[in-house]
């Protein structure tokens, strides 16, 4: 047996004996590529096991993963054969004790999607200058200081008033639901920025409370969340009408500058134009049967068959009538045939000649007839006058 041999049957093996594994142990030698891939490996006091997390899994962990720090993996064994070595190939990764508040989290999010507090339809558009900003935030953490620091440099002119509440621990997330509604009770802004700087997970958790998402989703002014650093997540930010994924973010997003907005003026642009082009593309395909020679072909393409049709009932047209007339003009020979066969004018023609007394009556015998009466002879061609010199029986 072959080396490869034997590694694909000790892969075959691991592989459908291990098809879901999960395990918590120690990151060590944690080494992000560039491709995106996490190459790290999981020890305890026993033992130690290779582990790799893909692109698609990595950007879905919603915490900083480091060395040293106590981690549960769930996944699949897989063996590498080039390298003869065998690793979990991770689905999902969360830090110890974090499991049970994810799952709650998840459960929570579904239940509030269902009531549709998630959906696009709701969301409002972002003034693009606002006069007034809100920030709902501490008034002592850095996503104060970040976000007053984005809009001086930007030149932003709003009018920012700032609504202090704790960000974490118990209490904190009725006071930032309370201040919400606040806002919108006295129209206190034209746009509002709700959140905090980067922390565990259970320092972000007063922004997945659910007074804080009904208290966004029932606002009437539209809510910037920007929680945490760009891989956190809140549930507050699905119900938000704009997540940023930074404070600082979110200040530059209702801080536009000229140059931003010379941008965005450039890319409507664009977007028209191309816009209009295809409707005009559009336009030209629909017309184009409707040119003057599109329209002559067209009617050729039509009239033609008809044409041909015309031609043929012309021709049997005419050799109807044509038979017609043969038929009728033999019928025609024939009466004129039968009736000069039965004309008088026929048998004089044939050396007869008719015999009329001086009254004009036809002489059919002598009875009538006496010795020195006249008569008249009519031949085929002419008349002669007789005298009746003798009468014989």
């Amino acid at each position: 047996m072959k080396v490869g041999e034997l590694t694909d049957l000790i892969k075959t093996r691991l592989e459908q004996d291990f098809p879901f594994v999960q395990v918590e142990g120690e990151i060590s030698n944690y080494r992000p590529s560039s491709t995106g891939h996490v190459y790290f490996s999981l020890k305890d006091e026993k033992a130690l096991i290779s582990a790799v997390l893909f692109r698609s899994q990595a950007s879905r962990l919603n915490f900083r993963p480091a060395d040293g720090q106590l981690v549960q993996v769930t996944g699949r064994i897989s063996v590498y054969p080039p390298r003869g070595g065998y690793q979990i190939v991770c689905q999902s990764m969360t830090p110890v004790g974090e499991g049970n508040l994810l799952q709650i989290l998840e459960e929570r999010k579904q239940r509030l999607a269902a009531e549709g507090l998630f959906e696009e339809s709701r969301k409002k558009p972002l003034p693009l200058f606002p006069e007034r900003v809100a920030l709902v935030t501490s008034p002592t953490g850095a996503a104060v200081r970040d976000i007053l620091q984005v809009m001086e440099r930007r030149g932003a002119g709003s009018d920012i008033t700032l609504f202090p509440c704790p960000v974490q621990g118990e209490g904190a997330a009725e006071k930032i639901a309370r201040q919400i509604a606040r806002v919108n009770e006295y129209a206190l802004a034209d746009v509002i920025i709700c959140g905090r700087g980067g922390g565990s997970l259970e320092d972000l958790l007063p922004f997945s409370e659910e007074c804080v998402v009904r208290a966004i989703a029932d606002s009437e002014i539209p809510v910037i969340s920007g929680v945490g650093h760009e891989i956190d997540f809140s549930l507050a930010d699905f119900a938000a009408d704009y997540r940023a994924p930074t404070p600082s973010a979110a200040a530059e997003v209702v801080s536009a500058q000229e140059s931003d907005i010379r941008e965005r003026i450039a890319l409507h642009r664009h977007l028209m134009i191309n816009e209009i082009e295809q409707r005009l593309e559009k336009i030209r395909l629909i017309i184009q049967p409707f040119t003057k020679e599109e329209l002559e072909r067209s009617f050729y393409t039509y009239l033609e068959p008809l044409m041909m049709k015309l031609d043929d009932e012309k021709e049997k047209l005419t050799r109807a009538v044509k038979e017609r007339l043969d038929e009728q003009s033999h019928a025609l020979a024939l009466a004129k045939k039968d009736l000069e066969a039965s004309s008088p004018l026929a048998v004089l023609e044939r050396g007869f000649a008719r015999v009329s007394d001086e009254e004009g009556n036809t002489v059919f015998n002598t009875e009538n007839l006496e010795p020195g009466a006249t008569v008249t002879l009519r031949f085929y061609e002419g008349k002669a006058d007789a005298e009746i010199k003798e009468i014989k029986k």
